[in-house]
C-alpha cells in the first residue's frame, strides 16, 4: 500500500512528539550479565514517555532500570523497549517510563498533531518594530 502525503504511515503511531535534545542522565540497574551498573549518559531524543540514550552497558529488552535527570535529580523507573545499533561502542537504547512523565524533562512538547509540514510551522510571526520614543 502506497503512502500519500495525507495518509498515516503504516505501523504504530507515536504517542507523543519526539524532541531531539541532549539531556544529561544517570542510568542504573542490572545489565545483560546480571551485574549492577551505573552509567552517565546523554539523551539523543526525549518524549513524554521516555528517551533514547546511548549506553556502553549492554541491557536486555524488557529489563527495568532507573533513570535520573542530572540537573534536577529526579529519578524514574524505566523499561528497556528498544535495543538499537551500536556505534563507537555504545548502543542506542529506548527507555520508557513506567508511567508517562512529560514534566520529567522540564520542556513543553509540541502537540501530537504538529509536524514541520503543519501550516503554523511555516508562518512568519509579524514583529512590527515601533519607533523608539527616545529617538529624535
Amino acid at each position: 500500500m502506497a503512502t500519500t502525503p495525507n495518509s498515516n504511515p503504516p505501523g504504530p503511531r507515536r504517542r507523543s512528539q519526539r524532541v531531539l535534545m541532549q539531556v544529561g542522565v544517570l542510568v542504573r540497574g542490572t545489565d545483560a550479565h546480571g551485574r549492577t551498573f551505573e552509567e552517565e549518559a546523554s539523551t539523543l531524543a526525549i518524549n513524554a514517555h521516555g528517551a533514547l540514550v546511548l549506553l556502553q552497558t549492554r541491557l536486555t529488552s524488557g529489563s527495568t532500570v532507573r533513570m535520573q535527570h542530572k540537573q534536577t535529580g529526579e529519578e524514574q523507573e524505566c523499561h528497556v523497549v528498544f535495543l538499537g545499533p551500536v556505534r563507537s561502542g555504545k548502543a542506542e537504547i529506548g527507555l520508557e517510563f513506567s508511567e508517562p512523565r512529560p514534566a520529567f524533562w522540564r520542556v513543553t512538547f509540541p502537540p501530537e498533531d504538529w509536524s514541520p509540514k503543519h501550516p503554523e510551522a511555516r508562518s512568519v510571526i509579524s514583529t512590527a518594530i515601533s519607533p523608539s520614543p527616545y529617538k529624535k
